[in-house]
């Protein structure tokens, strides 16, 4: 079985598992999230392979972590993820990624993510449920912050927070690559 299949298959099972534990019919979820029933339905019987947003839209709306949503194994209270077991989203043919490196629920989903941007590539995100706090910490390069329209500049060796409710971008304006770790805690659905 390929690792997509893997995750296809884990999506699916957990995706239906968080639903009833929420007591959330196909209908409550697809509003919650802004997804079609017909795509959860899809992902609900590993027929489709969802993109990053929504998944994130799915993981949002049922409170737990993405991380959450594509474990295939419920481990132990203390977890260690090999290197070569980290998650790797998305990629561009420049050499820009994300990596989800570990995730809980604590008591809401937190995430632990590796990026790297090259120059002149970037990534937006949709705003987060309202409690939702990043925290981001760059290691190589300069960050271009931008959060509700504001640009912010993190160069190596800095930390930014913020509040992750409004639309965010994540962007590299320089000449080198650039190299982040980020945490992100939403918080746990009411």
């Amino acid at each position: 079985m390929s690792d997509l299949d893997l995750l296809t298959q884990s999506l699916a099972r957990n995706v239906r598992h968080w639903r009833a534990v929420r007591g959330f019919t196909l209908d409550v979820l697809a509003a919650r999230a802004g997804v079609s029933r017909g795509m959860l339905i899809q992902i609900e019987q590993a027929r489709t392979n969802p993109s990053l947003g929504t998944v994130v839209k799915i993981g949002d709306a049922l409170g737990v972590s993405i991380t959450t949503l594509l474990d295939y194994e419920q481990g132990p209270k203390v977890r260690v993820v090999p290197a070569d077991q980290a998650v790797r989203l998305w990629h561009t043919d420049a050499g820009s990624y994300n990596l989800l490196l570990a995730g809980t629920e604590a008591p809401g989903p937190l995430e632990m993510w590796e990026w790297r941007l090259m120059p002149g590539e970037g990534s937006s995100s949709d705003p987060h449920p309202t409690g939702t706090a990043e925290l981001v910490h760059v290691i190589e390069g300069e960050l271009t912050l931008t959060v509700d329209g504001v640009e912010y500049r993190v160069p190596a060796g800095a930390t930014a927070s913020f509040e992750a409710n409004t639309t965010h971008t994540y962007g590299n304006t320089g000449d080198v690559p650039m190299v982040m770790v980020m945490a992100v805690s939403v918080p746990p659905v009411p």
